[in-house]
């Protein structure tokens, strides 16, 4: 076609396009890609920048990289960060890696039961978890301490959780969902085809499984691998409450050292800058290895799978998922009801010991702790709201091509994914507590640090639900003289109902237990729960502290429970 037939064409097109960037709607459009900005760019690119810049002048200088790398014990939290990832991810699949073969490729009774106990050690805080390990395993005063000492009549314990392995042993216990999660979704796609040619050919249950089951799935495995690693490295609440009292450091508690006083934020961004750096490079390991997916079900999707039948191993592979399920779940919730409902958690279950009173102190006498609760709720639900608000706007921008270089906003929306929450406080703490900003301390910087954390979750189930619906539903309204806020509003928000508030309780449950990026930013008047656990636990409180920390379970499991009965019980696999 030439090109004077091909002008008119042109011409056409291109007031189309104009009226598009001018449409009425379009203003939204832009504030919102403002707002995503000003949340995930600017806090990121002022960390950096703030590595590099003299405290008082601005002026370039490595003089905080040298500061907070030319120290020993700096270095040794960093080689202790890689000794806890390392430990707790191998741990983390020893744990998950059986159970999920157990429940998806074997006849082993209690399946229902030992998932529910999977999805427990998930929703349980991990900083929750590791106050309920002090409480077992403290030197001498912990509960398996204390029954050590007197079925053998030793005068102390043998079990000491302020080391490095009780930390190492406390973290995997709560990660090791993950590891769970990526196996058994990815066992689950595997059919038995290839493992009966196996069987034919002579080799064995467990022969099969090393030789063909588990390598099939390899990929999956090292994915739930490396996001245990990555979660351990960036907690700050577990090491903070083991590591500390230990006397040894990781890079999460090594950074809190730098916002005491005084605060010292250059130092800080650039003792984080590596951990960011690191984190990025291992989840682009994760995605490379997660995208061969081509040889995780070689024979389809649609082969038939047929469970292996266990015999009397199936109780002994029951015994061990039951096992962890104690270790992760049952032990350290048990010692922590007991503290709630206890005058002294050190006396024991004597019914004398039994009382009300933590729990009415903490609801309906400590002022601190019911402001830290309205606290919670309110900034979980209100970054709920944003998350979902900015993330459905971004989304639609995004799958509809608004904008030039639309994938860029994709990216963006994810880029938190990759984030610790130490490192995202300190980026927020450099941008936008100082002047004229100011905002540190206040209730804004912790909503708007929660949004940002938990947004890739909010724009996974956007994109997933609008990726679902055919445009042309939203073109008829606009054939019709609506515009796109119209055809939002009427087509497609009815029609994202169900995925937007599973989505909104995806972000609301995590965002009422955050602890790594609350504790830079709270003030005294803006404290949570997180944050308040942690100020008591300080203070050896662990009483009042177990009824507050039962006070958010009990919401959290009353929450997911509403969810599945509202939502449905898919609503936890909305993200993608």
């Amino acid at each position: 076609m030439s090109d004077a037939l091909l002008a008119p064409a042109l011409d056409r097109g291109a007031p189309q396009r104009r009226l598009r960037f001018v449409e009425p709607g379009m203003a939204l459009w832009l504030l919102m890609i403002g707002a995503l900005i000003f949340l995930v760019a600017s806090p990121m690119l002022r960390l950096v920048l703030a590595s590099f810049q003299e405290p008082e002048s601005g002026r370039f200088t490595l003089a905080n990289y040298a500061e907070a790398y030319g120290r020993l014990p700096h270095l040794r939290a960093i080689l202790n960060s890689l000794e806890l990832g390392t430990g707790v991810a191998l741990l983390a699949g020893i744990f998950g890696v059986p159970i999920a073969w157990a429940i998806s490729r074997t006849d082993m009774p209690g399946k229902g039961f030992v998932r529910l106990m999977v999805f427990g050690a998930f929703i349980i805080p991990p900083y929750l978890g590791a106050i309920g390990w002090i409480l077992l395993a403290g030197p001498n005063a912990g509960w398996l301490n204390k029954a050590w000492m007197a079925a053998t009549g030793a005068s102390h314990g043998i079990f000491n959780v302020y080391s490095m392995t009780g930390l190492i042993i406390v973290v995997a216990v709560a990660s090791f969902p993950y590891v769970f999660v990526f196996t058994n979704s990815a066992l689950d796609l595997v059919s038995s085809e290839m493992e009966d040619a196996a069987a034919i050919l002579g080799a064995g249950a467990l022969r099969t499984t090393f030789g063909i089951t588990l390598p099939l799935v390899l990929p999956a495995i090292i994915g739930g691998l490396i996001v245990s690693f990555l979660e351990a490295i960036a907690l700050f609440g577990a090491p903070a409450l083991i590591a500390l009292p230990a006397r040894f450091h990781v890079v999460s508690t090594q950074l809190w050292q730098f916002f005491e006083y005084p605060v010292r934020v250059e130092e800080a961004a650039a003792y984080a800058v590596p951990l960011l750096a690191i984190t990025v490079l291992m989840f682009a390991l994760q995605r490379f290895l997660l995208g061969r997916r081509g040889y995780v079900a070689v024979t389809g999707k649609g082969g038939e799978r047929r469970l292996i039948q266990l015999g009397a191993w199936r109780w002994a592979m029951l015994g061990y998922a039951l096992a962890v399920c104690l270790l992760s779940v049952l032990l350290p919730m048990l010692v922590l009801l007991q503290a709630a409902f206890a005058k002294a958690w050190g006396r024991g279950f004597a019914l004398d010991n039994l009382t009300l009173a933590n729990f009415r102190y903490i609801l309906f006498e400590q002022t601190q702790a019911q402001q830290a609760i309205l606290n919670t709720f309110l900034y979980a639900g209100a970054s709920a709201f944003a998350a979902i608000a900015l993330a459905l706007a971004i989304a639609y921008v995004v799958s509809r091509r608004l904008v030039p270089w639309s994938n860029l906003l994709a990216l963006l929306s994810m880029a938190p994914f990759v984030i610790p929450g130490v490192v995202l406080a300190i980026g927020f703490y450099a941008a936008y507590a100082p002047p004229p900003l100011a905002l540190y301390g206040s209730a804004a910087i912790i909503v708007l640090a929660f949004t940002t954390r938990f947004l890739p979750i909010a724009y996974t189930a956007s994109a997933a639900g609008l990726a679902s619906i055919n445009p042309e539903m939203e073109e008829a309204v606009r054939n019709l003289g609506g515009g796109r806020l119209a055809a939002v509003r009427t087509v497609l928000a009815p029609l994202l109902k169900k995925t937007l508030a599973g989505a909104w309780i995806l972000v609301f449950i995590p965002a009422t237990r955050e602890l790594s990026s609350a504790i830079f930013l709270v003030g005294p008047h803006t404290r949570v729960i997180s944050v308040m656990l942690f100020d008591l636990s300080e203070e050896g409180n662990f009483e009042m502290l177990s009824a507050l920390g039962s006070i958010l379970l009990i919401a959290t499991i009353t929450i997911v429970a509403l969810s599945f009965r509202l939502v449905g019980r898919d609503f936890m696999l909305r993200r993608g």
